[in-house]
């Protein structure tokens, strides 16, 4: 039998997680899901408060506490990894397009972040398994054993962003797991969807009840609780810079672990020698456009300064403007479109805001700076906004201090070497930076000298799971991927064993 509406919405209100059950609100309060392509609501979750964020701790708690996971062999644990991967790919098409449907992004975009979602979790799994039991100490005597080994942390509170809901959940998710911890994941209140979806694969693929517990629900309630909350021994946020001196803050009085990715101001740094051929030329410009207008620039890397060489900046900016102005947009599942609403109407006010203030400020612009024509594959309704291209700006800027996170690429020049390094490091941000050039001595030297946690060289973006992310600066603290993300979920312990005890004799009895 079909189900009604009523039966309909019950189950999918159903979207907090605890101790292995699907939950309402305790409030009973909802929220709806809006399709940026044309601002109608297409889901409808649970609005968690504080209650449900204490619900979900006491479930990881206990699974924590009295459970098998923390237990459970390393290798037992990289399987489950391994299954929830493969699952990950079967379900490939579905999750692409509902995180196309949830975040705004193009399908194919979509589909890539779940490509990346998979390749997390195998890695974290083969890290582990690989793993030596422990780090032999040398005591110095031939009766004594001394071994560090880790353990995992606890109770992981994992706090993620709208832009690429279900890959930043991967991780924090993924090492949490392989360490041995249980977790509460509270997933942005705008994008939360595919999240939840994942917390169904990881039952499916055997992670024991109690171990993932998720709580939809907006930052200022569930996201506070969870970081303040006593039986919570990790707090893990990725998102603005004013929200995460918050967490800091509420986790500081129970000196919780805190792990922080707060975002970018990241220069690309374009050397004329990069520009000398004409197939050197056609690259650096459209890799300027990938590194700032990606999912409509919303991406904490975006390449959002183009600081470009003077004497080849006329004709970059130019080609640059030019093709910026080409982009299609559009609802991300419609074939042909190259890039997708903002998130929501918020974020589209915010980066106009943005872009009116830099005018104002002198700068030129190049290209976009308005809301498309409406289109059938663009509604009125949806939060699009034209990829943005603003000459002749400076360090004083608002627009170019200032995160937008928006499709709004601002340009700067230089002269010297030494001029582009300061340019580029000019920012109280330290996240990610290009450099472009055909010199290779000139490459590893300025790549050397750019405080940022990422630099690529005549590339934009690209990452591996086996590398290290996180910043400098104000973007943040502790690393994700690689060894050191999986560092971020443990605790090491030395274990020191006399094997041949004495009494020593400090007092007299």
């Amino acid at each position: 039998m079909a189900d009604t509406t009523e039966q309909t919405e019950q189950r999918e209100c159903r979207t907090i997680h605890a101790g292995g059950e699907w939950l309402t609100a305790a409030s009973g309060a909802t929220r709806e899901i809006l399709d940026p392509a044309d601002g109608r609501p297409f889901a409808v979750v649970a609005e968690g408060d504080e209650k449900d964020a204490d619900l979900a701790v006491a479930a990881a708690r206990a699974a924590f506490d009295e459970g098998d996971w923390p237990r459970t062999p390393a290798v037992e644990r990289a399987a489950l990894l391994r299954r929830v991967a493969d699952l990950l790919i079967r379900d490939r098409e579905r999750l692409g397009l509902l995180e196309s449907r949830d975040a705004g992004k193009t399908l194919e975009e979509g589909r890539v972040d779940i490509d990346c979602v998979a390749d997390a979790f195998r890695y974290f799994a083969g890290l582990v398994a690989a793993e030596a039991p422990g780090r032999v100490v040398d005591a110095g005597s031939a009766d004594v054993h001394s071994v560090v080994v880790h353990e995992p942390i606890g109770v992981c509170a994992l706090i993620t962003p709208w832009n690429y809901p279900l890959l930043q959940a991967s991780w924090k998710i993924a090492p949490a797991l392989a360490a041995g911890n249980t977790f509460v994941v509270k997933p942005s209140e705008i994008t939360p969807l595919t999240t939840i979806a994942l917390i169904d694969l990881l039952a499916e693929a055997g992670l024991p009840a109690g171990v993932a517990n998720i709580v939809t629900g907006p930052g200022h309630t569930v996201g506070a609780r969870l970081a303040e909350h006593p039986d919570v021994d990790l707090v893990s946020f990725t998102g603005g810079l004013v929200s995460g001196v918050k967490v800091a803050q509420a986790a500081a009085p129970t000196v919780k672990k805190v792990a922080l990715e707060l975002g970018g101001k990241n220069p690309n740094v374009v050397f004329a020698d990069a520009c000398a051929t004409p197939e050197g030329f056609d690259t650096a410009v459209d890799q300027a456009l990938n590194a700032a207008f990606i999912h409509s620039g919303q991406v904490c890397s975006a390449g959002s300064r183009l600081i470009v060489e003077e004497s080849v900046r006329d004709r970059f900016v130019d080609e640059l403007a030019r093709r910026a102005g080409k982009i299609r947009l559009g609802r991300g599942t419609e074939s042909g479109v190259e890039c997708g609403p903002l998130v929501s109407e918020q974020q589209r006010a915010k980066t106009e805001e943005y872009v009116a203030s830099a005018l104002a400020e002198g700068a030129v612009l190049r290209s976009g700076g308005r809301r498309p024509d409406p289109a059938p594959e663009r509604p009125e309704s949806g939060y699009f906004y034209e990829p943005t291209v603003l000459d002749h700006c400076h360090r004083e800027m608002r627009v170019v201090r200032e995160e937008v996170f928006g499709p709004v690429l601002t340009v700067e020049t230089f002269r010297t070497e030494d001029e582009a390094v300061a340019l580029a490091n000019d920012t109280e941000y330290g996240l990610a930076g290009g450099v472009w050039t055909s010199d290779a001595g000139r490459a590893r030297r300025v790549a050397g000298r750019l405080r940022h946690g990422t630099v690529w060289i005549n590339d934009f973006h690209p990452y591996l799971p086996q590398a290290e992310w996180g910043g400098f600066g104000k973007s943040g603290v502790g690393r994700e991927l690689g060894p050191a993300g999986l560092a971020e979920y443990r605790e090491s312990k030395h274990v020191y064993q006399n094997l041949a005890p004495q009494p020593v004799r400090w007092f007299a009895g």
